[in-house]
Order: structure tokens, then sequence, then C-alpha cells
């Protein structure tokens, strides 16, 4: 997932302070990602990334209040202290790694492919001359992009990227393995229509965000990171969401 994004570098300098002191993280989401971060029936922010937050302040020996933010603009409100951190299925890249600091890896993520069943092609290359689609800002954009051979559709939200390779506009979606489960086995609409096709193609480690140089918050995290994965939480919780 997953999550590609090139960054103005007026981001960069934005200046502010945590919007919290004390013991309390404020951590942005985009809840639009089942099941890593989504809105339930109930209106509630659940999913893999919030269950893992809440757990890793449980850990970490403090509170977390979690924000719905829209992806377009989540990183620009990290950079200038809206919020502590991010925890939104955010992909480590180097790139990134220049604008802001990040937590030790929670999950491998790579970009599968999504088709409707009696599709062919399990790979990349095998959908030359056809279309593919994508979120906008994503890491599978990125790789669709890298062949220009491959004609490229972005969507503003993954799921009207599902709905239109399921009607047949597409011919493919390329989207990271935890979004593409959720789609493809658990949505009832979806799942005896698409199929994940060949193995994950990229290696790709989910990190929580943190505004470039805030140790304070960074440890905290990563304290709380490290007994949630002693303690074998993470792998609970691919269990509950990822299974």
């Amino acid at each position: 997932m997953k999550r590609y994004v090139s960054f103005l570098l007026v981001a960069f300098f934005l200046v502010g302070c945590s919007p919290k002191g004390g013991n309390k993280i404020v951590v942005a989401t985009d809840a639009t990602w089942p099941p890593m971060e989504f809105v339930d029936e109930n209106k509630n922010i659940v999913g893999f990334d919030i269950d893992l937050i809440k757990a890793i302040a449980e850990k970490g020996g403090f509170e977390v209040e979690i924000r719905n933010t829209a992806w377009d603009g989540i990183f620009a409100g990290l950079a200038n202290g809206s919020y502590d951190a991010v925890i939104s299925s955010v992909t480590i890249t180097e790139e990134r790694k220049q604008q802001m600091d990040f937590s030790e890896p929670y999950i491998n993520a790579g970009q599968v492919i999504v088709v409707k069943k009696g599709t062919s092609g399990t790979k990349l290359s095998d959908f030359e001359g056809r279309k593919m689609g994508g979120q906008i800002g994503t890491t599978g954009v990125m790789e669709i992009q890298k062949n220009p051979k491959i004609a490229l559709k972005t969507y503003d939200e993954i799921g009207l990227a599902i709905e239109d390779l399921y009607l047949g506009r597409i011919d493919g979606v390329v989207v990271d393995a935890p979004t593409a489960a959720s789609f493809v086995l658990q949505n009832p609409k979806y799942k005896n229509a698409l199929l994940i096709v060949g193995e994950p193609f990229t290696e790709e480690y989910y990190g929580i965000a943190v505004r470039k140089g805030n140790k304070r918050v960074l440890d905290l995290i990563n304290k709380g990171l490290a007994e949630v994965k002693k303690a074998g939480i993470d792998k609970e919780l691919e269990k509950k969401w990822l299974r």
C-alpha cells in the first residue's frame, strides 16, 4: 500500500507545534482504505491500522487521538504540526524519509494486480495495450507508470477503480495487498467476480510517519510497537483483518 506522493518543498518548511502536549499523541489517518482504515456503519474509524495504533499506545504508555484526514493534505498537516503522526497505510520510501521520520516497519504490503475472473495475465507486462487503474498519488500508480505501453486511469479513491473494473471499464487495478484482500475476499459484491492474480511484485513496508525531528513521539511509538510485536499482537491483527 501502498501510498506514494511527491511533496512540495513548501510543506517541508512549514513549522508548527504538536497540537497536544503531555502524554497524548494525535494521529491522522485517511479512513478510506479498508481493511486498514475505514469508517464502519456506526461512523467509527476502524481497521488494522487503528487497532494497531491503539495497541501501540497501550503498550507504550500514552493516549492516542485519531483524526480522519483527507489524503491529499495529510502530510502537509504533519509538517505544520496539526497532528503528531500519520498511520494510514503509508509506504516507507527514500523520498518520504527526507521529509519525515518513520517508525520501525510494521507490515510488508506489496503491490498486486486485481482483475475480473477469466482475465488473462498475472504480471504487469501482460497488460501492455490494456487499461489499468489505481488511486492517484499511490505506489500502485507509480508502478503502472513505469510501463508506457499500459494505459493508465487514475481515481481519487481506490473503490472507484475497483468499481470500474467490476463494470468492465478497465482491465486491471494495481493496489497493495491488504486493500486488494478487502475488496476481493471480504466484499460480497466483488468476491465472486474479482480475483487477485500472481504474487506481490514489490516489497513495500508500512510505517508510522512522524514530523521530522520529533524524537519524543517517534521513541514512544517505537517503544510501543516493539512491545506489540513481542506479544504477537500484530500477527493477531493480521488474522483479524487480512486473512
